[in-house]
C-alpha cells in the first residue's frame, strides 16, 4: 500500500479509503451489510495497508458509525487509522435542527458521532454538503471550535460548487479558523464536470481530493448492456446519476481491462489514481472481489495513450450531486 499526505498537510493517508456505507442496519438499506457479514471487507483492508475509513452519521441513521468503530478499532491501534465521518443529513425527519449545519447541529452531531465510534475524535469531520440555510460564517466557526476542543484533527468538505467552496475557505482564512483540508466530490469516468472548476482549485490551493462513487455505483465496474445491481434497480439517486452516461465510455474500460488482462473496476480506478490532484478514491465493497479489484488498481500504470482512450468518448453532462 501507498500512502500520501492529505492536500497539504502532514496526515499520512493510504491511496484507497474503505466507505462503510454498506456496512450498517439492512432496514436502512436493503443492499447494507450487517457487521458480521462487513467483518471480513474491513480485515481484507487492514490486511492490505487500508489505514482510513470513511463514514458519515446518515448512513443507516448511525448505525454504520457503531459498525465501523467497533470492525475498526477492535483490529487495530487507533492511532493506526484515520477515521473520517460527515455531518449535514436529516438524522430525524420530525425534528427541524437535527439536521443541516448550524452550531446547533453540528455541536450534537459530533458528539453523538464520538459516541457511536467508541473514540475521543475524529481525523477528519466533513460537511455532507452545503447548507443554504445557514451562513457560512456560523459553519466554520463551529467546526473550528471542533477541532479546537479536540473532537477532530481536520475538517473536510464534499459535493458543492467550487465558489461556495473557495467562499467557505476565504470565511476561515479570514477569521483565523481552521479551513477544510480535504474535498470528496463526485467524480468518475461517467462523470467529470468537477474538471471545470473545482479540481483545478483544489490542485491550486493544495486541498486533498477524495471521490465518492469511483465506479458511477458499479456501472464502469460491468459491461454496458449488463443487468444492473439489485441497488442500482432500486436507487433512484443511481438512475439520477448515470441514466445517460456515454455508454461508449464502459466500452472503453472494457477493452482497456482486456487488454491489461485486469478487471473494469481496477482500470476506472488506476484512472483516477493517474490524476495528480486525486488523493484516493473511496471505494465501496459488498462482495470480496470488489475489494480485490481496487486493490488491483494500485498496481495498474496506465499510459498516456490508455487515458486518452478513456476520456475520448465522455460527453458534458449537467452538474449532479451537489443536493
Amino acid at each position: 500500500m501507498h500512502y500520501v499526505r492529505l492536500g497539504d498537510t502532514g496526515l499520512k493517508v493510504s491511496r484507497l479509503w474503505l466507505g462503510m456505507m454498506s456496512y450498517g442496519d439492512p432496514g436502512w438499506r436493503d443492499w447494507v451489510l450487517t457487521e458480521d457479514d462487513a467483518a471480513p471487507f474491513v480485515e481484507r483492508a487492514l490486511d492490505a495497508g487500508i489505514n482510513t475509513f470513511d463514514t458519515a452519521d446518515i448512513y443507516s441513521l448511525g448505525v454504520s458509525e457503531e459498525v465501523t468503530g467497533r470492525l475498526v478499532l477492535s483490529r487495530a491501534e487507533r492511532h493506526e487509522v484515520v477515521l473520517a465521518t460527515k455531518v449535514n443529513m436529516a438524522m430525524d425527519q420530525d425534528d427541524p435542527n437535527a439536521r443541516g449545519l448550524s452550531r446547533k447541529h453540528i455541536m450534537e452531531s459530533i458528539d453523538a458521532s464520538l459516541r457511536r465510534l467508541g473514540t475521543d475524535y475524529v481525523d477528519l469531520y466533513q460537511i455532507h454538503r452545503w447548507d443554504d440555510t445557514t451562513p457560512i460564517a456560523e459553519t466554520m466557526e463551529a467546526l473550528h471550535d471542533v477541532v479546537k476542543a479536540g473532537k477532530a484533527r481536520y475538517i473536510g468538505a464534499s459535493s458543492m460548487y467550487a465558489w461556495q467552496f473557495a467562499k467557505a475557505q476565504h470565511v476561515a482564512r479570514t477569521n483565523h479558523w481552521t479551513p477544510f483540508v480535504s474535498m470528496q466530490p463526485h467524480y468518475n469516468l461517467l462523470y467529470r464536470e468537477e474538471e471545470r472548476e473545482m479540481l483545478p482549485q483544489c490542485l491550486d490551493q493544495g486541498v486533498g481530493v477524495v471521490p465518492w462513487s469511483p465506479l458511477a455505483r458499479g456501472r464502469l465496474a460491468r459491461p454496458s448492456d449488463a443487468q444492473d445491481t439489485a441497488r442500482a434497480t432500486f436507487d433512484e439517486f443511481t438512475r439520477y446519476l448515470y441514466d445517460g452516461a456515454a455508454t461508449s465510455v464502459i466500452d472503453a474500460v472494457g477493452t482497456v481491462a482486456e487488454r491489461y488482462g485486469t478487471s473494469r473496476a481496477a482500470v476506472a480506478l488506476a484512472w483516477l489514481l493517474s490524476k495528480p490532484v486525486v488523493t484516493a478514491p473511496i471505494i465501496g465493497a459488498t462482495k470480496v472481489d470488489h475489494l480485490d479489484d481496487a486493490l488491483d488498481g494500485l498496481e495498474v500504470a496506465l499510459t498516456d495513450e490508455d487515458v486518452a482512450e478513456l476520456e475520448d468518448p465522455y460527453t458534458t453532462r449537467p452538474v449532479l450531486g451537489h443536493g
